[in-house]
């Protein structure tokens, strides 16, 4: 949703909109994940200053993030060595669920929950001046629940398994799922249990074992001054780990029971540094483990947008795989970039068509190789020995200029 809520938030002001969402409310996705983002610049032009001013507040650590370099490093988990130290980037660690909520304001009485799409329907021009170069008529979502919202534009921004999608291209609409295998936790650790992780780096860290090939990010979703623990007699740390593994055979599939996938966790942590074995032997057995399924999809050369009417954004147009941490960027671009679409068609600079085709032209251009970096980059960061400067999985994150 955060896509398509920085969209709304870029044309509030002026261009009517409707958001529909599958969720029931804001309240059902509370994972709490945390994602990076480098594409400020772009960001600020999209929200209002007051907004964007607040981003501070719910970074995982804002007392960090004020003086964060941006170097991420790349570790040898079987010796805690610094294998690379990626070049910096001007960047923000966002709690995810704080930054949806934030995004949300504004934007709030235009959200309709619980509204799963199900169809597209192309409405027929009522007169052959009705086009005006955009297709006229308009488009219908039609909703799970039988409701329908019309428009003049529907945004397909629902995720990886997107309905619009398979609309748009109905014979190529399916993800590929990359031979890699991927479970993540959310943990609560004190501040003598963070301590030794913190120490590698305070905020993210990345690796791999040079033998077993197994991968584990580790980063720090809240600290006590912004989880509320901070005045109570247990502060604690939120702090997201992750381990993935290549699939080389019939045991490295991830098993359906949350204890299966625990153990599972600690056979793959063998061999890793005391330090990290510690913590993954530690992982109270109540503790969720989520399987993430590690998917993309390449957006073809082209697809019928119905004369303009009907285009994607986010997921949706672009999967794409967390191992380079572009998906929510490049999302928060398409809003960017679908926002000048739409203020050229209202400005009458353009007709509607040759605006989201010029809209989806750029999207194409930049993120069908985002995509496919992405995926090399999730199938290199399990070769250490194969790791270099050029590697995906190491190179800088590059922005767009801006117009």
């Amino acid at each position: 949703m955060n896509q398509v809520n920085t969209t709304g938030r870029g044309l509030q002001a002026n261009i009517p909109f409707e958001i529909c969402e599958r969720d029931e409310d804001i309240n059902v996705r509370t994972q709490g994940w945390a994602i990076t983002i480098w594409v400020l610049p772009y960001l600020e032009r999209l929200l209002d200053a007051e907004t964007f001013a607040e981003l501070d507040a719910v970074q995982v650590d804002p007392e960090y993030g004020r003086h964060d370099t941006g170097n991420f490093l790349f570790l040898n988990l079987a010796t805690e060595e610094v294998k690379f130290k990626i070049p910096p980037n001007k960047r923000r660690r966002f709690n995810r669920e704080k930054l949806r909520r934030l995004l949300l304001r504004g934007v709030r009485d235009h959200v309709h929950w619980s509204k799963s799409l199900v169809d597209v329907v192309q409405q027929q021009p009522t007169s052959p001046h009705d086009s005006g170069g955009g297709g006229g008529g308009g488009v219908s979502a039609i909703m799970q629940d039988a409701t329908s919202v019309s428009g003049s534009l529907l945004i397909g921004s629902e995720g990886t398994n997107s309905r619009t999608r398979r609309f748009l291209v109905p014979d190529g609409h399916e993800n590929y799922q990359l031979p890699v295998r991927l479970v993540g936790v959310m943990l609560e650790m004190t501040e003598e249990q963070v301590a030794p992780m913190r120490y590698l780096d305070p905020l993210l860290f990345q690796g791999s074992h040079p033998t077993t090939g197994t991968y584990l990010w580790f980063s720090i979703v809240g600290v006590p001054d912004t989880n509320g623990t901070a005045d109570t007699p247990s502060p604690v740390y939120h702090v997201q780990l992750m381990l993935s593994w290549l699939l080389k055979a019939p045991e490295d599939e991830i098993p359906e029971s949350n204890d299966g996938r625990l153990e599972q966790m600690r056979i793959k942590a063998d061999g890793l540094s005391s330090r990290f074995t510690r913590v993954i032997q530690g992982i109270p057995s109540t503790t969720p483990v989520a399987e993430i399924k590690l998917v993309d999809w390449v957006p073809p050369p082209q697809w019928d947008n119905r004369a303009g009417l009907v285009t994607l954004a986010g997921d949706a147009a672009h999967a794409m795989t967390m191992y380079r941490g572009e998906a929510a960027n490049h999302g928060i671009l398409d809003a960017y970039m679908l926002v000048q679409a739409i203020v050229s068609v209202c400005e009458g600079e353009k007709t509607q068509k040759e605006a989201i085709d010029t809209y989806e032209a750029e999207l194409r251009s930049r993120t069908q190789s985002a995509v496919l970096l992405s995926r090399e980059a999730c199938l290199g960061a399990h070769d250490f020995h194969a790791l270099n400067e050029n590697s995906a999985v190491l190179k800088r994150r590059a922005l767009p200029s801006m117009d």
